[in-house]
């Protein structure tokens, strides 16, 4: 199976890095991260870089695609060459997936249209207005794109994948071995459980303009 990683500037580590180390393991998969020019591209913090080994012309076709998300999403879901070169991948691809605000760019190519879909709960209402139904699940399925909602529900998103891809003890193999057991010390991992006076400082005032800012 190709798998093929988008990276563009400012994306989330975690996004591209998190379903690369559970969809790696699948037997037989081959995973190339892409982007506009080989080479390397720095994260949202601008303190990591990834290296694209291939850019958009050698890439034509990928069994599963992924695009993460980061403030850089912002741009990305704005440049004719990344949603060109999505638009031709996805006319092969059996799965097309996001992580956090990647599902924006996916929108912003027109696969979202009137499909349930997730992404940062700050960046729900984005989603809406690209014309796609957005919901607050973790992991959404709608015919072959899948979106994930913020950034570490990318891990659970690949593990639905390998279910589905390569079987259910394949997939409880690959948690096994990243020994992937969660078990944080708070409980504020969503808007619904987290302190009011939290959600309220990122959904809006200081906090919103930070994310806006990226």
């Amino acid at each position: 199976m190709q798998i093929a990683i988008l990276l563009y500037d400012r994306f989330t580590a975690l996004d591209a890095v998190g379903p690369f180390e559970m969809l790696s393991r699948m037997p037989d998969a081959k995973t190339v991260f892409v982007a506009e020019s080989v080479g390397p591209v720095r994260n949202d913090q601008d303190n990591l870089t990834l290296v694209a080994d291939r850019d958009f012309t050698e890439v034509t076709a990928a069994d599963l695609v992924l695009v993460p998300g980061g403030p850089g999403a912002r741009d990305a879901m704005k440049d004719p060459a990344v949603l060109d070169w999505l638009r031709a991948v996805d006319a092969t691809s059996t799965w097309t997936t996001s992580v956090c605000t990647g599902s924006l760019v996916l929108a912003a190519a027109g696969f979202l249209e009137g499909r349930r879909a997730t992404t940062h709960w700050l960046a729900l209402d984005d989603l809406r207005a690209l014309g796609a139904r957005p919901t607050g699940e973790r992991v959404v399925f709608d015919g072959k794109y899948v979106t994930a909602a913020g950034v570490s529900s990318g891990i659970d998103m690949a593990l639905h994948l390998l279910g589905r891809i390569a079987g259910d003890q394949v997939a409880q193999t690959v948690q096994l071995l990243t020994e992937y057991d969660p078990q944080p010390p708070y409980d504020a991992g969503s808007p619904e459980k987290a302190p009011a006076d939290v959600v309220a400082y990122w959904r809006g005032g200081p906090g919103r303009a930070v994310v806006e800012a990226g």
